[in-house]
């Protein structure tokens, strides 16, 4: 077995008689001698035309390829002296309950929302007739925020050997083989459901629990410990330890924590528009051609400026997406963007987002650290309000923004509930909008046709982190105040996407067993 780096056209990429073709002239060799060629790592050359992969590839010479068979070493955990209480089936959750199966812990999880399957109906309800549900909706019940935004699974961690855990793990459960070899990988809003209930599966077999509809409403501590947790206002039960991912979007968490004086601190985090542009066009600029033709993917962009000292970025791109309604609450009105499998919609959605800092919202000071928060919540809350409610949301053009217009019209977009043109500057202050309308005149530079009139922005791109930080020790990983409360994944401020938050729940539940093996001995 032989490893090399290749330089493909699509059509070779996607062909494996002219991969061997091509492989075999490299090399100097017969094609009959190539038993298989496996792709390792797969990327895409878009800087000049033609546009070629660049592909890492593992040829087997006269050898017999065997496959690749991932396995999970989980335990039976029913009768388990160990119980570890997780709160949100989110990705960090579900990755933390994983881990308990792999170290012999029983996780406990309690979940908010609805099973994934049910939870469809409150989305069509949102998504059709305006209608918020508290309680399941894009950002509550089984799966998480992550279940219908479109899988993304690219992560700027540090740590490759944890990311292909990850990345493997969702192999085992499900997910393309694609994603341990695409340099942005994705799974598919489509297929995640099916991922996440095999997920659940294995959890139940094993001897987990899951509970969905089960909100935590209250916490005791005595003496600097957790002592128990309230479920549905009602059922009180015991617990020595509590992982706490609920997300960046469980407000009446982060609410309950600073009631209880547990301590919480202000996190900078970043908001703006969801942008949307034909995908045609989007691809047309970065693949330099009319048509990409079918061995090309739908085209993305990442796109960052500089504006004096604030930063202005484009966030969870969606290639052939759709944007989504993603309030938690009533009266507000979030967006957010996700694709299919394919991505094979006609329009190309991104947030683009500038960042908040704790100077920028001196009127939100009051409500210390959950300052972020209540900032956030007042601009959803405006959304709503100048959208007219039943989360119609308020739109501009781009170009109308640029040039402070308001829009006589707009296209059509793939934003169901509907929009209404407004002057954005009467839905964010100005340290917001001035920097998004420098940001995207840059952005018009970097990527020639983007600054176009017929792009469409969509107010608000609110929830791209948690506005708030649940501290914890960086060794135990546990709150500085609390023993026994572990603080994880995006809610509590200590990732940003998927894997990401799964990574995260791995540590927790690592840190929690160490422990436990720790007061033993």
């Amino acid at each position: 077995m032989k490893e090399m780096q290749l330089r493909v056209l699509p059509n070779e990429a996607s062909d494996i008689i002219l991969l061997k073709q091509k492989v075999a002239y490299e090399l100097g060799i017969k094609v009959d001698e190539i038993s298989h060629v496996q792709i390792l790592k797969r990327s895409i050359d878009a800087r000049k035309f033609p546009v070629f992969y660049q592909l890492k590839v593992a040829v087997y010479i006269n050898e017999e390829y065997l496959g690749t068979v991932f396995e999970n070493d989980y335990q039976e955990v029913s009768n388990a002296s160990r119980v570890v209480h997780i709160i949100g089936s989110g990705p960090a959750g579900l990755f933390a309950a994983l881990e308990a199966l792999k170290v012999g812990i029983k996780p406990i999880i309690f979940e908010r929302g609805k099973d994934v399957k049910t939870r469809r109906r409150d989305l069509a309800v949102i998504n059709k007739e305006g209608k918020v549900n508290t309680e399941s909706n894009y950002c509550y019940g089984e799966g998480g925020a992550g279940t219908y935004s479109d899988g993304k699974l690219y992560t700027r961690s540090k740590k490759r050997g944890s990311v292909q855990e990850v990345l493997k793990t969702l192999v085992i459960h499900g997910a393309p083989d694609d994603i341990m070899v695409d340099a942005h990988p994705h799974i598919g809003t489509n297929k995640l459901p099916q991922l996440i209930e095999n997920i659940r599966a294995v959890i139940l077999e094993k001897g987990g629990e899951i509970h969905f509809d089960t909100k935590m409403t209250d916490i005791t501590v005595k003496d600097n410990k957790i002592e128990s947790i309230t479920l549905n206002d009602s059922d009180i039960i015991e617990v020595e330890n509590l992982v706490l991912a609920t997300g960046h979007s469980a407000r009446d968490i982060y609410t309950l924590l600073n009631d209880k004086k547990i301590d919480l601190e202000f996190k900078s985090f970043a908001l703006g528009v969801r942008i949307e542009h034909s995908q045609q066009l989007i691809d047309k600029i970065q693949y330099k051609t009319e048509e990409r033709g079918e061995y090309l993917p739908p085209a993305s962009y990442s796109l960052v400026s500089q504006v004096k000292d604030r930063g202005v970025y484009s966030f969870c791109m969606c290639p052939g997406g759709i944007i989504a309604p993603c309030a938690t609450g009533e009266e507000e009105v979030v967006t957010n963007g996700w694709s299919p499998s394919k991505r094979n919609n006609p329009y190309s959605n991104s947030g683009i987002v500038t960042e908040v800092r704790w100077e920028d919202i001196p009127k939100f000071h009051k409500y210390g650290a959950l300052a972020g928060m209540y900032f956030q919540k007042s601009v959803e809350k405006k959304a709503w309000e100048l959208g007219g409610g039943k989360q119609k949301v308020p739109a501009q053009r781009l170009m109308d923004f640029i040039q402070g217009k308001k829009s006589t019209s707009l296209p059509k977009t793939s934003y169901f509930p509907g929009i209404v043109s407004v002057e954005l500057d009467e839905v964010f202050p100005n340290f917001i909008t001035n920097a998004l309308r420098e940001g995207l005149k840059s952005f018009g530079t970097k990527m020639n046709g983007y600054g176009t009139n017929e792009a469409v922005l969509h107010a608000t791109e609110s929830r791209t982190s948690s506005p708030v930080r649940i501290p914890r020790d960086k060794i135990t990983l546990m709150h500085p105040e609390v023993k026994g409360l572990y603080p994880c994944g995006e809610g509590a401020g200590y990732a940003g996407g998927i894997v990401s938050a799964a990574i995260d729940g791995i540590k927790v539940i690592q840190a929690i067993s160490e422990k436990q093996i720790d007061d033993k001995v």
